[in-house]
């Protein structure tokens, strides 16, 4: 039996939602399993879920925490971040990237993106960006679709940078071959009910370095060199604190879930796909939309379903028309960059990204996801030709 949010009563007033948290009786068993088990926080769960996942990743060391925030926090922080060290970022993201730069101590220097058809960050603007206090740079795999790894590492190599990838929207996809979060230092993934993989909150960090993955695990809990399960098992009566720590641990539920999810994970994508191809398809014929990465070439895990407008229409009587139409439609992202905090504390100004500004002020995401039917996209797409047609909604 399927378990969706769009059967329950707190569906509102969307026929086609942005997302659907869509699962089944397999979570729901193995999260009763835990319960039943009377070990609730991090333990053998969660140790089967990390080996899972770094094998699925191709990575040595995949370490579950507690969002993918979390994720991003500590692979800075293992990084040994100083103030006035500086990491460069893509502006067009969710603002945890660039807020969790700043927790660490350092500095976020944006970077712009490609341009209209890819929305990712550009290497030559990354390399613009360089200064002495460089020390990282983050990059954001948008919608599932990697970036440009052979020139960003290639910078990254040339200048002594580590580099931490941004996967929050690629568990799955891959560049060349590997993998997304086992191509860069670190990976970091997130969880959240939005995202193709999903546990409610949760996240995981994947990296070959053995000596980072030693400093993620202390740094995840408190960093204490004996777990609580260690000591209930008789392992370790005692603990030391060799570096101040946090506490990021993901517990056993979510764990659990991460186990079912983690197996569906490919089949799931393959039907985002199968989605997105069909948007694609009928939408190539709107004159007055632009669809980023249509001619692109590594394999995406379609997180997202993006459209640019033109320059003469109205993002937000587009999107209320959707709505009037109960389809849910959202923005992936409002520039970081141009928040009040950033742009107060770092003086940023507008156009000092143009291709990030141009594009951002135009992006609408439509609905996508794995149980999307292709009447609930053929629905979508109407809506969008009668708005552009000036025809009125049919609710």
């Amino acid at each position: 039996m399927a378990l969706s949010c769009r059967n329950r009563k707190d569906k509102g007033v969307w026929k086609v939602p942005l997302f659907d948290t869509t699962f089944n009786v397999d979570e729901v068993a193995a999260v009763e399993g835990v319960l039943r088990s009377g070990w609730l926080t991090m333990g053998e769960t969660t140790k089967h879920f990390e080996e899972q996942f770094a094998e699925f990743v191709g990575v040595r060391h995949a370490i579950a925490v507690s969002s993918g925030t979390a994720a991003l926090l500590l692979a800075n922080l293992a990084l040994g971040l100083n103030r006035g060290d500086e990491v460069i970022c893509a502006s067009l993201n969710f603002v945890a990237g660039a807020n969790t730069i700043l927790q660490a101590g350092a500095t976020p220097v944006f970077a712009d993106i490609l341009g209209e058809n890819n929305l990712n960050i550009s290497p030559e603007s990354i390399e613009s960006k360089i200064s002495e206090m460089t020390k990282a740079i983050q990059v954001l795999h948008y919608g599932g679709f990697p970036c440009d790894m052979d020139a960003i590492i290639r910078i990254a190599r040339e200048n002594g940078l580590a580099v931490i990838e941004d996967c929050a929207h690629a568990p799955g996809a891959e560049y060349k071959g590997k993998r997304c979060g086992g191509i860069g230092d670190a990976g970091c993934f997130s969880f959240f009910s939005n995202k193709n993989m999903i546990t409610g909150e949760g996240g995981m960090i994947t990296t070959n370095d053995d000596e980072m993955a030693e400093k993620l695990r202390l740094l995840r809990s408190h960093g204490m060199t004996s777990l609580t399960i260690d000591r209930y098992r008789g392992h370790s009566f005692s603990y030391d604190v060799v570096i101040p720590g946090l506490n990021c641990r993901i517990d056993e539920m979510r764990s659990a879930m991460g186990i079912v999810q983690l197996g569906r994970l490919e089949d799931n994508n393959r039907k985002r796909e199968s989605v997105f191809d069909e948007y694609r398809n009928k939408l190539s014929k709107v004159s007055q939309l632009n669809l980023p990465f249509s001619k692109y070439l590594n394999r995406s895990s379609f997180h997202i379903f993006p459209v640019i407008l033109d320059k003469e229409v109205e993002r937000e009587e587009f999107m209320l028309f959707l709505k009037s139409c109960g389809i849910q439609t959202s923005i992936h992202y409002s520039p970081v960059h141009r928040f009040s905090y950033y742009r107060k504390k770092f003086g940023y100004k507008e156009k000092s990204l143009p291709n990030t500004e141009n594009v951002a002020k135009r992006l609408v995401t439509l609905p996508l996801y794995p149980t999307m039917s292709m009447e609930d996209v053929s629905f979508v797409c109407d809506t969008v030709f009668d708005f552009f047609n000036g025809k009125g909604c049919c609710k």
